[in-house]
């Protein structure tokens, strides 16, 4: 069998907005397809060896860059307007739509971070069939302890505004922390951070987004060590998905082997016959997939 194919493609959104993204394709059949939702600052890159192995099981897989970021951004990050919610309503879910029109196996979505945060709120009636995030996490400071507290409450209170009012973005790159975020994308996420309903802050009021209407299975990867998403804040996201049949799994990194783990590094070819095997076999059970179940417990041989 010949290795997946990999396809630059654009994904047109609602408001004429064209967003970078790569299809991996498998070789073979399409038993099921699956949406990466990227980490705040993260460009999809960082997804790729993930997506191949993905699309070698049988499953194409869709990446991206969020709207004012990397391959997406067009024009000075400093005039772009986008927010936060809009990487939800309109990339995300154009992204879903994309897939969805690709044929009719079912779509998954696997969130990493915020990733995870924002499938709550696409369009309810818009759903994809199974969740699986990783670190993916309620932003509220008192889900930290500790200094960690400190610092996360010093970052929304204090950080964000500053640095957004002083340079016209947030200069993640120069902190060491990835991408840098257009301005109002940062100071949205700050104002979440904030409230101890977090993102729930924007989504109450909107009563049929997917917090409320999400039915389907959710398993949410804690990792042990994450400094930015502690499983206590993994647990405070999936409460959120009120209706989900949803499970969280506390990894820790001796589980797969490592020293540590954090909040990146699951995407990191090593844990091919690990996270990803285990991965895959989930979601073979979740979509009712076979094959998908036998390739991922074939990779524990």
């Amino acid at each position: 069998m010949s290795d997946p194919t990999i396809e630059s493609v654009r994904i047109a959104c609602s408001d004429g907005v064209s967003l970078a993204a790569d299809l991996h394709t498998p070789s073979g059949a399409v038993h099921a397809r699956v949406l990466i939702a990227p980490a705040m600052g993260v460009k999809r890159r960082l997804y790729r060896s993930f997506a191949l192995a993905l699309a070698g099981a049988g499953i194409e897989t869709l990446t991206l860059d969020y709207r004012g970021v990397g391959d997406s951004l067009q024009g000075s990050i400093r005039r772009e307007p986008a927010t936060l919610h809009d990487w939800a309503e309109r990339d995300l879910s154009a992204a879903l739509a994309f897939l969805r029109a690709r044929g009719d196996a079912k779509v998954a979505w696997i969130g990493h971070s915020v990733g995870g945060q924002l499938m709550g709120l696409i369009d309810g009636a818009r759903c994809p069939d199974a969740a699986l995030f990783v670190a993916s996490q309620s932003g509220y400071w008192k889900n930290w302890d500790g200094f960690a507290r400190a610092l996360i409450f010093g970052l929304w209170h204090l950080g964000i505004p500053a640095f957004t009012a002083l340079t016209g973005r947030l200069p993640m790159n120069a902190l060491g922390q990835g991408e840098d975020l257009p301005k109002h994308v940062a100071r949205e996420w700050a104002s979440w951070g904030r409230h101890p309903r977090y993102i729930m802050r924007y989504a109450d009021a909107r009563a049929g987004c997917a917090f409320k209407t999400y039915t389907g299975p959710l398993r949410s990867y804690a990792i042990a060590d994450d400094r930015y998403a502690p499983p206590r804040s993994v647990r405070a996201l999936v409460a959120f998905y009120e209706h989900a049949r949803a499970d969280v799994v506390v990894v820790q990194p001796s589980d797969v082997g490592s020293k540590s783990l954090g909040h990146f590094n699951f995407f990191r070819e090593r844990y091919r016959h690990t996270l990803w095997k285990d991965t895959i076999a989930w979601l073979g059970t979740s979509l009712s997939v076979p094959a998908l179940v036998e390739h991922g417990l074939a990779r524990a041989s």
